[in-house]
């Protein structure tokens, strides 16, 4: 039998309690790897990690955390916990955390701009560093995948905060992966389309359908197929990739 992509690796993945970050953590953990998920929602991780393909020899290797991640002090005390639990350092971290406030840009409050930019941008760059600092202090190679999205490269009526988080994060992305690089720390973003998770279930039918027609695949995507491609970048089969914007998004605004 062939060993398993990702065995041996600690996983920590944010925003694992459903969507992208859920599917992210079923398919590190197919591919052998110990999966700290990591939620808001303690209930949530937990169900996740309930999920989870078992590693034969450590059954109690995934492990759920509740965990806000735009708090310093959350994410500082979270590091603290996984580093722990599981005696090692995450050598992959996927950042899947993220929240929206929609609405058009005259009626768009400030408090709801100020809270995606805090969860999708801030969130990242605190879990990235903590991290980071985590695999340079232990001389542990890794993997850093930020889940931005498509709407931060062509914007989206309805979207400014959004947009704008996940545009951030594409630059946070690419300035780590220039920095960290000669510690052996890659780090690339994946940009989803329209894809059917939680997040896009309050959209109307008729947006869904409008959009759907817009997209060369012509169907949404997947939360599986996102997670795949983070498996990719996550992985020794990407060792010479870093600081690269991977899009799964169907075609959409090529």
């Amino acid at each position: 039998m062939a060993t398993a992509m990702l065995s041996g690796r600690i996983a920590l993945v944010t925003g694992a309690g459903s969507g992208i970050g859920r599917a992210v953590c079923q398919v590190l953990a197919r591919e052998g790897a110990a999966v700290a998920a990591v939620d808001i929602n303690q209930t949530s991780a937990e169900k996740t990690v309930g999920d989870l393909q078992p590693i034969t020899s450590s059954p109690n290797c995934h492990h759920p955390f509740a965990a806000d991640v735009s708090d310093s002090k959350v994410v500082e005390d979270l590091v603290g916990m996984v580093k722990k639990r599981y005696e090692g350092v995450p050598s992959i971290l996927v950042n899947a955390a993220g929240i929206t406030r929609d609405n058009f840009l005259l009626k768009l409050d400030e408090k709801s701009f100020d809270e995606v930019i805090k969860v999708n941008l801030k969130g990242t760059y605190l879990m990235t560093k903590a991290i980071a600092q985590l695999m340079v202090e232990n001389s542990q190679p890794g993997s850093i995948v930020n889940i931005a999205s498509i709407v931060g490269k062509v914007g989206n009526i309805g979207q400014a905060n959004y947009a704008a988080s996940k545009s951030g994060v594409e630059g946070l992305t690419k300035t780590v992966a220039k920095e960290m690089g000669r510690y052996g720390i890659r780090c690339n973003s994946v940009l989803p389309g329209f894809i059917d998770t939680p997040m896009t279930e309050a959209v109307p039918e008729k947006v869904i359908d409008n959009m759907r027609k817009m997209i060369p695949a012509g169907r949404t995507g997947k939360p599986e197929e996102v997670a795949e491609a983070c498996l990719f970048l996550a992985s020794d089969r990407s060792s010479y990739i870093t600081g690269i914007s991977l899009e799964v998004a169907g075609g959409l605004f090529m």
